[in-house]
């Protein structure tokens, strides 16, 4: 009896491939699917403690390696880059914990001395709950959750998720230095690799390249709202302003709700320290620093980088929290990323699963080139109204012939990796 041949080297539109491929019903693929990746991520789940470090260590290394290739191109000899790449690492990973054990343990610290005020405005919403007919259970219920230690317990496990690394602070510290020793040799890696798999270098490259763009921009602007925070919370005298602003800066990783995060304890200590109107100054100053910083201004710029939806981007950090607890939170775009650039770019077939990711149903380089003709056309509009030449807006006659230096003339020209056609 012969088989089939079905793998890459079966001729096309061989008869023999197709009647095995119609063996088995599509159905049961798809069941046979479903149930491989309920498998995998339950096996995912078993070992987080292993999969949160390990992927947060190779984020740092992504994000610090681009300085030991301007070092090489500099003319520093191999070892002295290696060497700076490593001191980096763990200058970064050392200040980041240090900053959220301190910021920790004066959580810790201050919060009990507001417990007493705050089961006394408990008791209080309680007897207004009792005066509208609400039974005993529900109030029972409602002034269990209104508990400051559940405060206390949420925000120390998103600060303490980064800096509880410590307690597999060797693994961690390994790990983090034999990635940065091999990460000099990953360009000769993904060039070999490209030789025979150009799909797979391009993806990797692609994760890459937007890995290092959306921390950069985080980053950025996450220190900005943190700076913002901290002096407006300072000013009105909020406790631990310091506190807040840090965490402002770890929740601005987290997409669509670590704003949310972020502002709700400040506005609780607001509450208790100063009554209801300075708990509506804080939400107020926060939307109005955090939502157009973080909402308005941070997503023109990280757009390009990360390249997913909002709603994918919410289910992708619903699914990251819950499967890494809350460093699956901060990690959760990086971490769909690279999902999506090994399971979806490497992966000439599955371009209809990179179109319900992505934020535009077009390809980047037509998204790109239409952005470009929408910049070209409004310039060319402008400068007509201001010319007054009496030529209808648009025309051919108004447009540049060249774009303009901030617009690139070709999609692929903003120095973006892109995966090869297929």
């Amino acid at each position: 009896m012969t088989i089939p041949q079905t793998g890459a080297g079966a001729p096309a539109g061989d008869p023999a491939v197709s009647n095995a491929r119609r063996a088995i019903p599509r159905a049961l693929v798809v069941l046979l699917g479903a149930a491989s990746v309920v498998v995998v991520v339950a096996g995912a789940q078993a070992v987080a403690w292993l999969i949160g470090p390990a992927f947060m260590a190779l984020i740092i290394v992504i994000a610090v390696a681009p300085v030991q290739g301007w070092l090489r191109r500099k003319g520093w000899p191999g070892w002295a880059t290696t060497l700076v790449v490593i001191l980096l690492v763990y200058g970064l990973l050392l200040v980041l914990a240090f900053g959220l054990i301190l910021s920790v343990a004066q959580l810790a610290t201050e919060l009990p001395q507001y417990s007493a005020k705050a089961d006394g405005m408990v008791n209080g919403l309680v007897g207004e709950l009792a005066r509208f007919g609400v039974g005993p259970d529900q109030l029972a219920a409602a002034r269990g959750s209104l508990d400051l230690g559940k405060l206390a317990g949420v925000v120390g496990a998103i600060l303490g998720s980064v800096a509880g690394l410590a307690s597999n602070l060797v693994f961690l510290l390994a790990l983090l230095l034999f990635l940065s020793v091999e990460s000099g040799g990953a360009g000769v890696r993904l060039a070999s690799i490209g030789r025979d798999r150009p799909q797979v270098s391009a993806a990797l490259t692609h994760f890459a390249w937007g890995t290092r763009q959306y921390l950069l921009v985080t980053t950025v602007f996450g220190l900005i709202v943190a700076l913002l925070d901290w002096a407006a919370l300072a000013i009105m005298g909020i406790p631990l302003a310091l506190t807040w602003g840090l965490l402002s800066f770890v929740t601005n990783y987290i997409p669509n709700v670590g704003f949310i995060i972020g502002v709700i304890p400040p506005a609780l200590l607001a509450l208790l320290t100063g009554g209801w109107s300075l708990a509506i100054a804080v939400v107020v100053v926060y939307c109005v620093l955090n939502f157009i910083v973080q909402s308005i201004i941070q997503p023109r710029f990280i757009g390009d980088a990360v390249g997913l939806s909002v709603t994918v981007t919410f289910v992708a950090l619903v699914f990251w929290a819950w499967l890494l607890g809350p460093l699956g939170a901060i990690l959760a775009i990086p971490l769909t990323l690279l999902c999506k650039a090994l399971l979806v770019d490497i992966d000439p077939q599955a371009r209809w699963a990179a179109v319900l990711l992505r934020d535009t149903p077009m390809e980047p380089e037509e998204a790109a080139a239409a952005k470009a003709a929408r910049k070209a056309a409004r310039r060319s509009r402008r400068h007509g109204h201001a010319e007054g030449n009496g030529a209808a807006p648009g025309t051919s006659e108004d447009v540049p012939s060249t774009p303009p230096e901030d617009v690139p003339d070709t999609p692929s020209g903003d120095g973006k990796p892109r995966l090869p056609s297929s």
